[in-house]
């Protein structure tokens, strides 16, 4: 490559470039080098008619790039030969070496001149055991491995008789935990692990795996990082490695990621077989096999990385705190072209009923009760029920397979204890030690006491035409939603309708990690087109329930209620429109109102999913007389939904109720005057 050329100031050589860097894992191809790229060069050089091809090109280190570098009459250094330099002993620099490739661990030494080549013969045994790692070398078994020699000791998992699942179990025990209260001792399996390893590793008549995807969701400490470890472990260099297979574990970031590397270079450096046919990578975070050309790698959230990859195994760590589901779905959509790709994933439950995480969760447990037939799946869910007790022991035990083994109970007793003594800890302690999915932060209504109001299937709406209504309007522009509420004073029902700018809908999903579009899908939001709400749609509704109901007036804020009334007289819709402050002064009654028939469960929903999703961002806060009003929990929120439900709850309880007639409990009373 020759800088001076204008190609390689091109956008299309610097994105060739970034792909061969990203194909070669940002390392030198150079057999025992391992040391990171510093260029990318011609295999044929361009003056011999090479082309500039992705399959013409790999990564170089600076010192294999200064090797082959051409020089002003086209010549490239020792015939474009790479070779890796030698080292002596104490760090300086020896004699220039050449190797050959690893898959048939054929290594040749040359040397230049006389001296060098008595150094040479003086070195050539520690030369020998010098390993194929660039930095911190160990000496590596080369390819010569794949042909055992005679004599050789047999794997445990290679006895005879044993299935793909005991093979699997074999491969495990004899690794070596390196951390904990069982650091040092071999990994032995507890009788629940087993039983996943049986039921993920079942076959069918033909031999092939039956599932594909795997889920197991389990409260913190209960041993699913190194569980997951072994197995990534296992698919790399074990016996359910294949040729050039693809193994990765991906999590939200970086240190997440990084957790399941450490336990695989722990099991790798504590096995001295292992160690010598692996090559760890700290520094890309990869490892590669030498014999099976497998390789391992990290992946944070990015969902670009994950575009491209032909994935054998991939750990989904931590699902629950993944910010977006894109990298998910580029994961498992990436083993098409694998005959039998697994895909396992483990975390904790999220408390956000709309996450990857939870949609999982509940697929799991349709497959567990037999609504779905699934033979692919394997749910394993470790949970506490959601009225189960969380300071009985006993729900402890049911919901942690590895209590009191290695997961301290002393440990859970105290965590307990704090939890009881300071109840800002409580959802934490439910959520991370018994595995329910609990928000951590305080909201203004619970999840579970919104799921209790809502209205059997058989009572929705249909007994509400001609009732007596209240409207609540709640009006934005372009980034929130637009609610309209409809609060039925004698039946206590509440229905919804939500707006969006077609044009934000998609930015909108990835901003709130709302899944908007499936919703607008779904006939649950209305689009309006361009990018801000169009309100004649908004008019139109509210015309549509006046037909349907009895609709006595609409609580709106002041902001924009102007532009409101002048559409509603050019559609010749007649309704008051009642001014609703959104300060403590307005907002506090009718906080109370709402909260009073959510708790004494007097309120009647139908479930709508774009407002149980306001309802979980809300929050309140108070003035120093103790008023509250709604506020956002977070940022990317949105509590529109829940802003129009409290002002037609409230503005209906400033209405007092009609009197019953008279007449028509005890009926006419005929009088007779002579």
């Amino acid at each position: 490559m020759r800088p001076a050329d204008p190609y390689y100031q091109t956008k299309a050589w610097k994105r060739l470039r970034r792909a061969v860097l990203r194909r070669d894992l940002y390392t030198c191809v150079v057999p025992g080098c391992g040391q990171p790229a510093f260029a990318v060069d011609h295999i044929k050089a361009r003056r011999q008619g090479g082309p500039d091809t992705f399959d013409n090109l790999r990564s170089l280190c600076k010192a294999h790039d200064h090797e082959v570098k051409e020089d002003k009459h086209g010549r490239r250094g020792h015939a474009g030969e790479l070779r890796v330099k030698g080292f002596y002993p104490d760090g300086s620099p020896a004699i220039p070496v050449m190797r050959g490739t690893r898959a048939t661990g054929v290594r040749t030494y040359r040397a230049r001149t006389p001296k060098a080549a008595a150094h040479l013969r003086y070195h050539l045994p520690w030369l020998e055991k010098m390993g194929l790692r660039g930095i911190n070398a160990k000496p590596v078994v080369r390819g010569e491995t794949t042909a055992p020699k005679r004599g050789r000791r047999r794997l445990p998992w290679e006895k005879p008789g044993l299935n793909r699942a005991d093979r699997v179990i074999a491969f495990i025990e004899s690794l070596t935990i390196t951390s904990g209260i069982f650091a040092g001792q071999p990994f032995r399996l507890r009788p629940w692990q087993r039983d996943i390893i049986e039921r993920l590793y079942a076959v069918d008549a033909n031999g092939r795996r039956i599932k594909r995807q795997a889920l197991l969701t389990v409260p913190r400490k209960n041993g699913k990082t190194q569980l997951a470890a072994a197995l990534a472990l296992c698919h790399l260099v074990g016996p359910e490695s294949e040729p050039r297979g693809q193994v990765y574990s991906a999590a939200a970031d970086r240190q997440q990621a990084a957790l399941i590397l450490r336990e695989l270079i722990a099991f790798v450096r504590a096995d001295k077989a292992l160690s010598d046919r692996i090559i760890i990578r700290e520094h890309s975070k990869t490892l590669e096999d030498v014999v099976t050309g497998s390789t391992y790698e990290a992946l944070s959230s990015d969902a670009r990385k994950a575009h491209g990859l032909n994935v054998s195994f991939a750990v989904l760590d931590e699902l629950a705190q993944w910010p977006h589901r894109d990298l998910y779905d580029a994961l498992t959509s990436g083993g098409a072209a694998r005959l039998e790709p697994l895909f396992l994933t483990i975390s904790t439950q999220s408390a956000d009923k709309d996450h990857v995480m939870s949609e999982l969760v509940a697929y799991g447990r349709r497959v567990l009760d037999g609504t779905v037939s699934d033979e692919t799946f394997l749910p394993v869910i470790y949970a506490a029920d959601d009225d189960a007790d969380p300071w009985a022991e006993a729900t402890w035990f049911a919901c942690n397979p590895a209590l009191d083994d290695f997961r301290s109970l002393a440990e859970m007793r105290a965590a307990a204890d704090q939890a009881k003594a300071l109840p800002a800890r409580e959802p934490s302690f439910r959520l991370l030690y018994l595995n329910q999915p609990v928000e951590t932060s305080a909201r203004f209504l619970n999840a579970r006491d919104w799921r209790d109001c809502e209205a059997a299937n058989g009572e929705r709406v249909q007994h509400l035409v001609g009732q007596r209504c209240v409207l609540g309007l709640d009006l934005s522009s372009t980034t929130d939603l637009t609610a309209l509420c409809a609060f039925f004073p004698q039946t206590h029902d509440l229905l919804a309708w939500f707006w969006m700018p077609a044009e934000n809908l998609e930015h909108a999903e990835r901003r709130d990690h709302a899944p908007y579009r499936l919703w607008q899908r779904q006939g649950l939001i209305e689009t309006t087109p361009g990018r801000a709400i169009d309100k004649t749609f908004v008019v139109h509704r509210i015309g549509e329930l006046m037909q349907d109901y009895e609709v006595q007036f609409c609580a709106a804020d002041r902001w924009r209620l102007d532009e409101i009334e002048r559409l509603l007289d050019d559609a010749g819709v007649k309704l008051e429109m009642q001014e609703f402050g959104q300060g403590w002064k307005s907002m506090a009654p009718a906080i109370d109102v709402f909260e009073t028939m959510v708790l004494q469960r007097q309120l009647r929903h139908t479930g709508h999913p774009v407002m149980a999703m306001c309802v979980a961002n809300a929050a309140t806060v108070s003035d120093p007389t103790g008023g509250r009003k709604l506020v956002k929990d977070r940022q990317t929120g949105r509590i529109d939904g829940l802003v129009a439900a409290v002002m037609a709850v409230g503005a209906a309880a400033k209405v007092p109720a009609k009197k019953p007639s008279i007449y028509a409990s005890r009926g006419l009373v005929a009088v007779r005057v002579a």
